[in-house]
């Protein structure tokens, strides 16, 4: 099973409070629900088709209970997202849970690598990762990701938890697919491909 990871983010390479969040704004983060603006028709039915296509979802414990308070008590047809939500198996990665409150739910604990590694073995499919900054990093520096996919939003919000950190393990990255939405969304999809080949400056 090829595994994905799905980011909004800003142009400045922030990903919190993309959405409104109550919760963000309790830790004294006020520029929430910054990727919702510049969302059209063609970015609403790329996300709906990418949704449709998966065969699975991991998360990471945060994300993974917003989503299942928002998306998880909404009722079959209420649109493409939600019923891919709620229909398809999903794995919460987190050594606080035990069960998860979202039906189709498994509770990864212990040796998360080697569980996603069985998942991925598993069957043929996507297993998507959508937000879940911290569980992307991770997935990343242990070279668990096939595709990793940016939604780049036209805004730069200026403060808040960044998609890398300041100081983080190298990656270079093929190019897969590329486009722009008509209120200037780009996306990006991006293969892993080792680490990055560096020049010296001329001595």
């Amino acid at each position: 099973m090829k595994l994905t990871t799905i980011t909004q983010v800003s142009v400045d390479g922030v990903m919190q409070g993309n959405g409104p969040s109550q919760a963000d704004r309790d830790t004294g983060f006020e520029r929430d629900g910054w990727a919702l603006p510049p969302f059209d028709d063609e970015a609403t039915a790329w996300v709906n088709d990418l949704c449709l296509r998966a065969d699975g979802f991991l998360f990471g414990r945060r994300t993974y209970e917003m989503f299942a308070q928002f998306w998880g008590v909404m009722e079959p047809g209420s649109g493409p997202i939600a019923d891919s939500f709620n229909s398809k198996p999903k794995y919460v990665a987190s050594n606080t849970l035990t069960t998860g409150s979202w039906p189709e739910t498994t509770v990864l604990s212990g040796d998360l690598a080697a569980a996603v590694r069985d998942i991925k073995a598993g069957s043929d499919g996507e297993l998507q990762v959508h937000g879940s900054g911290a569980l992307v990093r991770w997935l990343l520096a242990n070279d668990l990701v096939d595709e990793l996919t940016l939604l780049v939003m036209p805004v730069v919000v200026g403060q808040g938890t960044h998609l890398f950190p300041a100081n983080g393990p190298d990656l270079a990255l093929d190019l897969l697919e590329s486009r722009t939405f008509p209120k200037g969304i780009t996306l990006q999809t991006y293969r892993p491909s080792g680490r990055p080949h560096y020049v010296s400056a001329a001595g």
